[in-house]
């Protein structure tokens, strides 16, 4: 991952031609391949060149904080908030959702299937401490959107993350993206919490299943932001902000809404357009086009 983002950091000068925009992003993004369809349209339609480094939400943020990418897509709301407060991002625009699923082994050795989450995850603690041999939760532990969730769920079953944490071997950080957490996951036969368009584009690799899934607590909700030239006058408000349209854009949401219907049988994302109410955004920040100026003074 860091010579990947090395190399789009500091390797974009050499374009043929159009212009480039940096991406920072989910691993969810692209690892089903969306950011690669998504990149093919793009660059065409603007004779330009995205280029992308995927590492989580943390990542992302960091990278767009330091002015080291144009533009972003992450999925963890308080961040997104703060990072707009703090002045580093121009807008905040909704672009797509699906959910979180509780992935586990079959025989659900936990018995948390039929529980709501926050149920579940205490059960999961509770019997993993009991017995670490036979039910054990890979968390990501890297920062990104999906951790954060993982976080909040936990705060939801009534335990501090950081006494989680430390509660015993039943418990593993990964430091890894999703697709690896998976198949750490599957490996151990233990629990974790995953992004369902992750889960389904590694589910033919996989024996463990969806234990739980949807419900407000697990609702996944991506937005692009413009990284704002007032705090890094070298970013390319202008492109990042035509990225964001294309997204937010009739041909964009049909793109998303019909991505791994042919290959999966069912979408692995939803558009934003016509759900705003449903996922909590507004209607100004709900699949609208961009409004804020990319001027720096």
């Amino acid at each position: 991952m860091l010579l990947l983002a090395l190399a789009v950091l500091c390797g974009a000068a050499g374009a043929a031609e159009g212009e480039r925009l940096r991406l920072a992003t989910t691993t969810s993004l692209q690892d089903t391949g969306l950011l690669d369809l998504i990149k093919d349209k793009f660059d065409e339609k603007y004779n330009a060149t995205l280029d992308v480094v995927s590492g989580g939400t943390g990542i992302a943020i960091q990278y767009a904080e330091r002015g080291d990418v144009d533009v972003l897509i992450v999925h963890d709301k308080v961040r997104e908030l703060k990072f707009i407060d703090e002045g580093y991002g121009l807008e905040r625009r909704c672009i797509a959702y699906n959910y979180f699923y509780l992935i586990g082994p079959k025989d659900d050795p936990a018995g948390v299937k039929g529980m709501n989450v926050s149920q579940a995850m205490a059960t999961i603690m509770e019997k993993g401490k009991a017995d670490p041999s036979k039910v054990m939760f890979i968390s990501r532990g890297d920062n990104s959107g999906t951790h954060a969730r993982e976080k909040l769920l936990w705060k939801g079953a009534n335990y501090d993350y950081s006494a989680v944490n430390s509660s015993g071997p039943w418990y593993i950080e990964a430091g890894q993206g999703m697709g690896a957490t998976l198949n750490i996951a599957n490996e151990k036969q233990a629990y974790t919490l995953s992004d369902m368009s992750t889960f389904m584009a590694y589910q033919g690799n996989l024996t463990l299943v969806s234990i739980i899934e949807g419900g407000d607590e697990l609702l996944n909700v991506y937005v692009a932001m413009a990284v704002n030239p007032k705090k890094h006058p070298g970013v390319n408000c202008e492109l990042a902000n035509e990225l964001i349209n294309y997204l937010v854009s009739d041909e964009g949401q049909n793109l998303i809404a019909g991505f791994g219907k042919e290959k999966f049988g069912t979408p692995l994302f939803s558009a934003a357009r016509g759900n705003c109410e449903l996922i909590g955004c507004s209607a100004a920040e709900c699949a609208v086009s961009t409004s804020a100026s990319c001027a720096v003074a």
